[in-house]
Order: C-alpha cells, then sequence, then structure tokens
C-alpha cells in the first residue's frame, strides 16, 4: 500500500529520498493522528508513525474515511510549511473544519 510519510512528502513536494525533513513531518504526522483519535477516527487507542514503512491502510482500511488522507495533508501543511499569504491559509482552515465535521459524521453514524 502507500506510505503515509511519502504521500506526505509528495504533497509538500518532496521526493521520497529526501531525509533532511523526516523527523519533523514524522512528529507532525503524529500529532495529527493524535486529534484524529481524539475525534474518534482510526484505531480506538490511536496510531502513530515511526518511518516511511508506515501505510494508511495500518491506520485505517475504511473506504468511508478517505478523507483522511486530504486532512493529513492540510494539518501537516499548515504546521510545517505554512502559505504565506492569510487568504490561503484561512481557505487550508475552512478545509480542515469541513473535513473534521465530515469525518465526525461518518464516525458517529457509521
Amino acid at each position: 500500500m502507500s506510505s503515509i510519510l511519502n504521500d506526505v512528502k509528495h504533497t509538500l513536494s518532496l521526493l521520497p529520498a529526501q531525509t533532511a525533513f523526516d523527523t519533523d513531518l514524522i512528529l507532525h504526522i503524529n500529532s495529527v493522528f493524535t486529534t484524529l483519535t481524539q475525534l474518534n477516527i482510526g484505531p480506538e487507542l490511536g496510531y502513530m508513525i515511526v518511518d516511511a514503512t508506515n501505510d494508511w491502510d495500518e491506520f485505517t482500511d475504511e473506504i468511508r474515511l478517505n478523507a483522511v488522507k486530504s486532512y493529513m495533508f492540510l494539518r501537516v501543511k499548515l504546521l510545517f510549511d505554512p502559505p504565506q499569504t492569510g487568504f490561503v491559509i484561512a481557505s487550508m482552515e475552512r478545509q480542515i473544519l469541513e473535513l473534521e465535521f465530515r469525518l465526525n459524521v461518518v464516525a458517529d453514524y457509521g
């Protein structure tokens, strides 16, 4: 399946071979997984990655939760490499809120 770390790197325009930021990215990714756990998304006891070997199927294989990937990318982007303009940040934050709502609906009624 698809590596969580490498997918996040791709959205940040980083190649998988570029490992200089792996520690920072893993820290941010795991913070987002903590938030997802608090939203009752994913494994009940939580989830974390340690490197590029962790893939999305380890977190969840529910197709209804595909929005988790977009949520992850937006959150990590804001933490790791935030846009320079407030308009873009505000747009990303609105997308995050909508995804949180939709993921919550799936978790509550799925």
